[in-house]
């Protein structure tokens, strides 16, 4: 097939049948377990996993768990127990607030995020976001973090991020991943259910997930799609609009912050085509007339893919096994 700006358009119906007869046999027969968890944002990928496995499992064979934080939109929790009414399943909420006030989280991220800005006051309502260069296709720039303070009346400051403070911002971040998916595999223990992630193909292959966190999970059933192909099945599967119309977030940080701001740093529609593209080895003189770009840009948004890839390949890595067998004397 030739490369075009819709290469990407599914069969929703047939996908969706595909991934329901997959999750019925992966989690039934592969798995042994009676049914599944899931984490449900009130954002579109949660809400396609959850309309999938309610279409796979009786209603009482799901959990779908709201795992909200202090700095959770209200939005999310409303959206997500929208959601769950409409495919018949009871939600239950897990404010993971004191679970991560226990980790230290906020303590953490905040005592690096004043050492750039000493005036940061989170209880006077400053919030807080970390996000990328948009200028992807315009120039080659690389993956360097600005932080950003919002005041309570909207004005944002913003300085470039130094190493050492955005490893700690994030690594204290990831606690909220970390124990979100623990508290998930508490429920699917408790009920010998298997745990249903919500991973995208975007998010796996660039690597926006966290080690031990939301890619820790049992099965992964949208994990082959595009963001562009999991709003098409939204839309198959009757997601609510305000869910489908929402833009995606990580609602990880206090100030408001798009995936796009954070991570991928270009629209999903563009994105998933360069990405599938750049997967299937389309020459980019060819996707640049496809799409209506420069070849520099295309080669620009290839190489910030690669750049990705490569960082994310410790992140997808098993724990490393010492290799060779250990001399026979040593065992007593």
């Amino acid at each position: 097939m030739t490369f075009n700006k819709n290469i990407l358009t599914l069969d929703a119906a047939r996908e969706a049948d595909r991934i329901v007869q997959s999750l019925r046999q992966n989690v039934r027969k592969t798995l042994r377990r009676e049914g599944a968890v899931v984490g449900i944002s009130g954002g579109v990928d949660s809400a396609v996993v959850l309309a999938l496995c309610a279409r796979a499992f009786d209603p009482a064979r799901i959990v779908a768990v709201m795992m909200p934080d202090q700095d959770s939109s209200p939005q999310s929790e409303q959206l997500a127990r929208e959601l769950a009414v409409q495919f018949g399943v009871q939600p239950v909420l897990e404010n993971v607030t004191p679970a991560l006030q226990g980790f230290r989280c906020y303590r953490r991220r905040d005592e690096a995020v004043r050492r750039i800005f000493p005036d940061y006051n989170p209880e006077r309502g400053d919030k807080v976001k970390i996000v990328l260069p948009q200028n992807l296709l315009e120039e080659s720039s690389l993956n360097v973090f600005s932080l950003v303070i919002v005041s309570p009346n909207g004005d944002e400051r913003s300085a470039m991020l130094p190493r050492a403070e955005f490893l700690q911002i994030v690594a204290a971040s990831n606690f909220k991943q970390r124990t979100r998916m623990a508290t998930l595999y508490y429920y699917a223990e408790w009920r010998n259910f298997a745990v249903a992630g919500t991973a995208n193909k975007n998010e796996q292959g660039q690597g926006f997930f966290v080690k031990y966190g939301d890619s820790a999970a049992d099965v992964m059933p949208i994990g082959h799609l595009y963001k562009t192909q999991v709003y098409q099945l939204a839309e198959h599967l009757k997601i609510p609009p305000a869910i489908r119309e929402r833009t995606p977030t990580s609602d990880t940080y206090s100030a408001p912050c798009t995936q796009q701001e954070f991570f991928f740093r270009l629209p999903f529609a563009v994105m998933d085509a360069l990405s599938y593209a750049q997967e299937h080895h389309v020459p980019p003189a060819e996707v640049a007339t496809a799409m209506s770009l420069t070849e520099v840009q295309v080669r620009q948004a290839f190489d910030d893919f690669d750049r990705k890839q490569r960082a994310a390949n410790y992140l997808r890595m098993p724990p490393l096994a010492t290799q060779g067998a250990c001399p026979s004397q040593t065992f007593i």
